[in-house]
């Protein structure tokens, strides 16, 4: 597969040159042929976010056409015979696949986009091309298993880039940071048994999907690679902060990752209609700036991949403010960071993790 219409790539009009390396943002117009009707995960998504970009676009931002993915490459997280059911499914016109996740003929290549371009985003970031990217495209991803589609999900994007960063560039360990409200199960399961990818999900519960529990941490050689930090409703910026700061950056110098991958769904936002936590902007701003901390300190590049955000507003404010974190460039106080929250959380991994003592 591959090829399709090219990888034009250009600065954002008006911004500055700069020496310093520029954050790529891949986008492709696919992303509006996912027709879902009336749906929260609809195109006005990516139409606030585009326009958010055009309006108010951001310095040091690099705008990426995003790619076909191959079969090969969705094929190494999802079984061929399901790959071929939702080909043949967006081919034939498109449908229902469960009772809120739908496909459309232009599905087909939206998705192959959005897996595509977390897949060259890791070309070019192992490449030291770039210290980070943001994959802005839909459908998002994270609840898809290997062999279901579901949660609005069709294919696992970040999973896709996971593997690929293993199996392309000989990536040692991969650290997976999930800040979705929801939880990302199909993640989850696709690197339950694997100690090379370390998945670390914040995520309100009790919520859709229903899974996440903390008890959980993977299986067999995945036995402590699989870490679940549930928050309860109403949680906001400073819990959220709290558990990146005291928790996840941590977990990232003990794991030692090559690349840092975060599922970035905004549904965490206090304006979102599909869930109850309270994080804003700065939020955002703040563990988007942690991890990209973290990833420099380590020497690892920080690529997210859109998930979430269902109020479009709001996930286009906390888009830019994300990009502001990975570029260090974040406004305003940061939200309270509370070892004191993140401590409970801490002491549940003692069993797997040592976690440095000054966090």
């Amino acid at each position: 597969m591959g090829g399709g219409r090219g990888q034009e790539r250009s600065t954002v009009p008006g911004a500055p040159h700069l020496d310093r390396p520029l954050t790529l943002f891949y986008r492709h117009p696919a992303s509006y042929d996912h027709d879902t009707g009336q749906h929260p995960e609809n195109a006005g998504r990516i139409e606030a976010l585009d326009r958010a970009i055009d309006e108010t676009p951001p310095t040091d931002l690099e705008i990426v056409e995003a790619p076909l993915a191959t079969h090969e490459q969705i094929e190494r997280v999802h079984g061929a015979p399901h790959v071929a059911a939702i080909e043949a499914l967006c081919r034939s016109g498109g449908g229902m696949i469960d009772f809120d996740t739908v496909a459309s003929e232009g599905s087909w290549e939206a998705v192959l986009r959005a897996s595509g371009a977390g897949c060259e985003a890791v070309d070019r970031l192992l490449g030291a091309d770039a210290p980070a990217a943001f994959c802005a495209l839909r459908p998002p991803g994270h609840h898809a298993e290997r062999n279901r589609s579901m949660g609005f999900c069709l294919f696992n994007h970040i999973a896709v880039a996971a593997e690929h960063a293993i199996v392309a560039h000989g990536a040692a360990r991969v650290l997976i940071l999930d800040w979705d409200v929801h939880h990302g199960n199909g993640t989850e399961e696709i690197f339950r048994a694997s100690d090379r990818v370390l998945y670390v999900s914040i995520h309100q519960s009790p919520l859709y999907p229903g899974t996440g529990p903390a008890s959980y941490v993977g299986e067999g050689a995945g036995e402590g690679y699989t870490v679940n930090l549930p928050v309860p409703a109403g949680s906001g910026s400073a819990e959220f902060t709290s558990l990146v700061e005291h928790v996840v950056v941590p977990l990232a110098r003990e794991f030692q990752p090559a690349l840092i991958a975060v599922s970035a769904g905004f549904d965490a936002h206090r304006a979102d209609p599909l869930a109850s936590c309270l994080v804003d902007e700065g939020g955002y701003a703040a563990m988007a700036a942690a991890m990209s901390a973290v990833g420099r300190e380590l020497g690892a590049p920080v690529l997210a991949c859109l998930e979430g955000g269902y109020d479009p507003s709001a996930l286009a404010s906390s888009v830019l403010a994300t990009l502001s974190g990975l570029t260090g460039e974040v406004e305003g106080e940061p939200p309270a960071s509370d070892p004191e929250f993140a401590a409970p959380y801490r002491a549940r991994l003692a069993t797997h993790w040592r976690l440095d003592a000054g966090a």
